[in-house]
């Protein structure tokens, strides 16, 4: 033997070569082990370097009681040799990566089997193998770590493979099992593939084009189901903009849509929130919870037909599920302006007096029930506010002079630059005459709704402000400004926007 392999054998035997490899085993001795059909002689060494194993335990037991000239005994495992040889060249120092689905059950399989820490955490990082829809997809664990994104589906629901990295067979004892159970690829049958591929590829962050309403639908069951949160909120339908004329960024969302955490409200003055009893008047403005670094004046889109403006006295009433979340919303910045209220209720408040006593309701859930509005929201619509009424764009608006017309500062809650129609009623005509442009009136559009108006869809700007109640004492009321507004006058109106089925 020449020099040089005797120094080689030497350094092998001194860990030279292995200094990260704890010497559980000799690290120069060869161990024989038959997996299947297959023999494998692996060095202790290779044995070592993921250990403690169900390897390293059998041969060490072994040589603890090896008596003088006897021989290793061959470790028999009736498990796959295909597999094992990917394990085996993880041992040797290869890095080893799943093929796909079949085979990373297979390998995660049986590095539980054998023990083996160092593989078990690798695979535990690895890629996510799933079939959705029948399709199978490879995806990278860190495209699922952006803002809201996590904890998801994969880190929920699939704990078996992807949340503890000590137990996939839990309640088996690993001493004396012959094999472990069958495990199957984790696999999502009943969800859309070709909406799935979509959700990835906003996930890495390049742009979906929203074909219609029913494929954004799509993409915004799936988010939910999948818990996608953050890529949720990308989705749900917003428009943002800057308002020239208000010199401020705007956010058109629909009421359903409203996170709490995104509510927020803005000053006049533009100072900071108005804690308890300290109260100004203001603008709520919103910004998408993982999404929106800035906060934007908010206008809240409210549909379905569940709205009825009274445009006689200036509120609007709600029905049906609109109601509960106009009052959830009221709740909302009623916590936001720190008003001293209760929480009894969940959508709901009640009102409580200085010396702790409720004043208010503890009924249903309404507008009402919150300290800031009537049941009947107090409304206002200035000749900047849009209307459609029946089908057609409504000019025809002297009456809107006959309510809170002295109420100067809801026209736009902002100042009106020198020499524009600053210091004017918010209900004067725009060219600064005693009304509105003007235009001949519709036989029934007033008189048939009796001065009242079901409002299909409408856009709001939401204004906070101080009042003075009948008993002298100054407090907080919220009132809804009219930004654009589609309503019918009555049941002709209505009967005259239906379609036909053919």
């Amino acid at each position: 033997m020449s020099v040089a392999s005797q120094d080689d054998k030497s350094r092998v035997a001194s860990n030279a070569y292995f200094p990260d490899i704890p010497k559980i085993l000799p690290h120069e001795k060869v161990f024989p082990i038959q997996i299947g059909g297959e023999l494998f002689r692996l060095s202790g060494a290779s044995i070592s370097s993921d250990a403690p194993s169900y390897f390293s335990q059998f041969f060490e037991q072994q040589l603890a009681n090896l008596e003088e000239n006897q021989t290793i005994r061959t470790l028999y495992i009736d498990r796959d040799p295909i597999t094992f040889r990917d394990i085996a060249r993880h041992l040797q120092g290869y890095h080893v990566s799943p093929k796909d689905g079949q085979h990373f059950v297979r390998l995660f399989a049986d590095a539980q089997f054998y023990s083996l820490p160092k593989l078990i955490s690798q695979l535990f990082e690895s890629e996510i193998f799933i079939s959705i829809g029948s399709r199978h997809f490879q995806i990278n664990r860190d495209l699922f770590q952006s803002p809201g994104n996590s904890p998801n589906y994969f880190s929920l629901g699939f704990a078996v493979f992807f949340s503890s990295p000590n137990e996939v067979f839990p309640g088996l004892a690993r001493e004396g099992l012959l094999r472990p159970p069958s495990i199957l690829p984790p696999e999502v049958p009943n969800r859309s593939a070709d909406v799935f591929a979509e959700l990835l590829h906003l996930l890495r962050g390049y742009p979906v084009h929203i074909r219609n309403e029913e494929h954004r639908q799509e993409l915004l069951r799936d988010c939910k189901y999948f818990h996608l949160k953050g890529l949720e909120q990308k989705l749900i339908p917003h428009e943002i903009s800057w308002n020239q004329r208000r010199q401020r960024q705007e956010i058109v969302i629909r009421l359903e849509d409203i996170k709490p955490s995104g509510v927020a409200f803005l000053p006049d003055s533009g100072g900071d929130q108005f804690p308890g009893a300290k109260q100004s008047s203001g603008w709520i403005n919103y910004m998408r919870p993982f999404v929106d670094d800035i906060q934007r004046e908010l206008v809240v889109e409210i549909g379905g037909e569940q709205t009825k403006v009274d445009f006689r006295s200036g509120r609007a009433e709600f029905t049906g599920t609109t109601n509960q979340r106009v009052s959830a919303l009221f709740q909302v910045i009623a916590n936001k302006l720190g008003l001293p209220v209760g929480h009894e209720r969940a959508l709901g408040l009640v009102l409580l007096g200085q010396n702790g006593s409720t004043t208010g309701s503890s009924g249903p859930a309404s507008p009402g029930n919150t300290p800031l509005s009537e049941d009947r929201v107090k409304i206002k619509l200035g000749p900047e506010c849009f209307i459609k009424l029946d089908g057609e764009e409504y000019l025809d608006r002297d009456w809107m002079g006959s309510f809170d017309a002295h109420d100067n500062d809801m026209a736009d809650g902002v100042s009106a630059p020198s020499g524009s129609d600053a210091g004017r009623s918010p209900f004067l005509g725009v060219q600064g005459q005693s009304g509105p442009r003007k235009r001949h009136k519709r036989q029934g559009s007033m008189e048939e709704g009796g001065g009242e108006w079901v409002v299909k869809r409408g856009q709001w700007r939401v204004r906070v402000q101080t009042t003075t109640g009948q008993d002298g004492r100054s407090g907080v009321e919220v009132v809804l400004v009219g930004v654009r507004l589609e309503a019918f006058s009555g049941e002709y109106g209505r009967n005259s926007q239906r379609g036909f089925l053919i």
